[in-house]
């Protein structure tokens, strides 16, 4: 059995311990995500108001969707909207976590992460008007 010089563990041991198998990463990383979405839904009013919008609107897209090509813009528009979301509470719960001065460094990072939203909830809302449009509008414009 080799060891690790700097350590003195046993190099095949360490490389079991760091480099879990497949299965129990997964299970872990599969683990951590779920928390990470139940505290955005725990401590994030704006994830939950997100997230109860695309349970009313997910199933009103299939009835508004004229196509399945369509249907997918539609979920990917919900589904970057969350995301972007997520990754915003992110930045917010770091930038807050380093303490309570103002600094403009902080600022422009929440602020940066408060455009992404901006962008997502832009594009998600073209892709609905667009859709909408389609649906109910289309005819008349075409005759």
């Amino acid at each position: 059995m080799q060891t690790d010089p700097s350590t003195g563990n046993n190099k095949a041991q360490s490389r079991t311990s760091l480099g879990l198998n497949g299965l129990r990463r997964i299970l872990r990383a599969t683990r951590y995500s779920l928390q990470g979405l139940r505290a955005a839904w725990r401590h994030e009013p704006s994830f939950r108001q997100e997230i109860s919008v695309i349970c009313i609107l997910v199933p009103l897209s299939i009835y508004l969707a004229s196509s399945v090509h369509q249907w997918l813009w539609m979920l990917l528009s919900c589904t970057l909207v969350v995301l972007t979301e997520l990754l915003n509470s992110a930045i917010e719960a770091a930038v807050d976590r380093t303490g309570p001065e103002q600094h403009e460094l902080s600022g422009r990072a929440k602020d940066l992460g408060s455009a992404a939203v901006f962008v997502a909830l832009t594009f998600f809302f073209v892709v609905w008007s667009l859709a909408v449009v389609d649906r109910f509008f289309y005819d008349f414009w075409a005759s």
